[in-house]
């Protein structure tokens, strides 16, 4: 319905939070959604790497959802959107709950652990480093933010949900990994894919921009991309290491 009709959906919206939302509108619905109910249904009978998939994906939509639910004009999806929040925050908990963490940690034991471990820092240090870049010289000058300015929105949805949540796990996820912890070996993969993920409609972006008349921004393209690849790269070495199978008790796979 987003792309169908964006005026309806995003019309009050600047020409740089609607491209945003086209961007992430065409994510979801081309490749997003169609990957939850195959990995759901794969990790439903047994697949291991599915599972740990999954968790990456519900995490990236329930993130998504949060901004579209808090950040967006209130209208027809409203309800819709919230729906998916709820829906994805649940089913992010159980999945994760029904993991085996003992048992990942024997299936990767084998695996080199250290540069998935410190990429995992380096990107939690990078973007806090770009956010706080922007928000404490705001701050200092007692003026609004200069991103959510752009969006017409009280405070960027983006930084509060990374700086509170998203940055801190996937630092801790890294730190876990490099100790060999099994939580670590849990959310490793899950973080991988949520980074991953979250740049494609930034990579989508200036392309909408272009065919809505708006000014693209191309100078992301190559960062975002070199980004894009690396985590596809170490997301791929981890699970090329992972069973097919793992125990997840009565209540999940078997």
């Amino acid at each position: 319905m987003g792309s169908l009709n964006p005026a309806l959906v995003y019309g009050k919206e600047t020409a740089t939070f609607f491209d945003a939302s086209i961007a992430q509108d065409l994510v979801n619905l081309f490749f997003v959604a169609h990957m939850i109910v195959v990995l759901g249904i794969l990790a439903f009978h047994g697949s291991l790497r599915s599972w740990l998939c999954l968790l990456g994906f519900l995490a990236f939509t329930a993130y998504n959802y949060a901004i579209y639910a808090f950040s967006i004009h209130f209208g027809p999806l409203f309800l819709v959107w919230v729906a998916v929040l709820g829906l994805s925050a649940y089913a992010f908990a159980g999945s994760a709950a029904a993991l085996h963490p003992s048992d990942l940690r024997r299936r990767l034991g084998s695996f080199s652990i250290r540069l998935p471990g410190w990429f995992l820092i380096a990107a939690a240090t990078l973007f806090t480093y770009l956010w706080l870049s922007e928000i404490v010289p705001d701050l200092l000058a007692s003026r609004p933010s200069t991103s959510a300015t752009t969006w017409n929105v009280p405070s960027n949805p983006v930084h509060v949900l990374d700086l509170a949540i998203f940055l801190p796990g996937v630092f801790v996820v890294g730190l876990l990994l490099l100790r060999r912890h099994q939580l670590g070996y849990a959310f490793a993969p899950s973080a991988l894919i949520f980074l991953g993920l979250t740049t494609l409609p930034i990579i989508l972006t200036p392309f909408v921009a272009q065919a809505e008349g708006h000014a693209p921004s191309w100078s992301v393209l190559v960062p975002v991309g070199i980004i894009a690849l690396a985590t596809l790269a170490l997301l791929w070495r981890m699970l090329h290491n992972a069973g097919n199978k793992s125990d997840l008790g009565s209540g999940g796979m078997s």
